[in-house]
């Protein structure tokens, strides 16, 4: 299978480097240097291309999105801070008949903890004596805060049907690959679940998943929707 990486940062060089392991070959990498206004975005670069990994700016994906999804390409998109233009691209996907598979974390694990976390909040509805956190930290350059990792875990509660407050918080600093926690407080007892990334190599190994899978389907999926079907 052909890849293309679209945002070739740390992310994009370790899926890279793990690609091989998935059957996958890079034949298409950019960057802010050889794709500044999107003009690394041609026919020319994209033919042949089975699916594009995007891990690129909150400012720059949903162009890429329309863009790439113009050209045929199918599409994992693991780039966060987006999701206010889902409808915008949902339009795309569908009007140009590929597929897209998206996550604001491909970690298997972290797929694994929105269930728990949800399920917490769902068990904790009638017991109002609880509060509930919700927290994480990541390196200093990572450009959304809150994470959309956190975003989601919140999201995941509510749509669980917790409708009390959850105070969420953000640090960033130093080299921190990821930690995410919920909480749950009551003046007998605290319940704390959290996951922590130990290098990104989960989320790479995710997204090369997800682009085996999407190859030559159409549609739009959440990367949850395809991990636990």
């Amino acid at each position: 299978m052909n890849l293309a990486i679209v945002g070739y940062g740390k992310m994009g060089k370790l899926i890279e480097q793990l690609a091989p392991e998935y059957g996958c070959q890079t034949l298409v990498k950019l960057d802010e240097f050889n794709n500044a206004d999107y003009v690394g975005l041609t026919p020319e670069n994209f033919k042949g291309i089975d699916v594009a990994v995007e891990f690129s700016t909150p400012a720059t994906v949903v162009d890429n999105i329309e863009r790439l999804s113009a050209l045929g390409v199918n599409l994992v998109v693991g780039t966060t801070g987006w999701t206010e233009h889902l409808d915008r691209v949902k339009n795309a996907v569908t009007s140009n008949g590929t597929g897209l598979v998206w996550s604001p974390n491909f970690s298997i694990g972290v797929n694994v903890f929105f269930r728990l976390a949800a399920e917490a909040a769902r068990l904790l509805i009638p017991h109002e004596q609880y509060g509930a956190w919700a927290w994480e930290i990541h390196h200093h350059t990572k450009k959304d805060a809150p994470s959309g990792t956190l975003l989601k875990l919140v999201d995941r509660m509510k749509t669980a049907g917790y409708a009390r407050a959850i105070d969420t918080a953000s640090n960033r600093a130093g080299a921190h690959p990821g930690t995410h926690e919920i909480g749950f407080d009551s003046s007998a007892d605290t319940i704390t679940l959290r996951h922590a990334a130990r290098s990104r190599e989960g989320f790479a190994r995710g997204a090369l998943a997800a682009a085996q899978w999407i190859a030559g389907k159409k549609g739009i999926y959440e990367f949850s929707e395809i991990l636990f079907q």
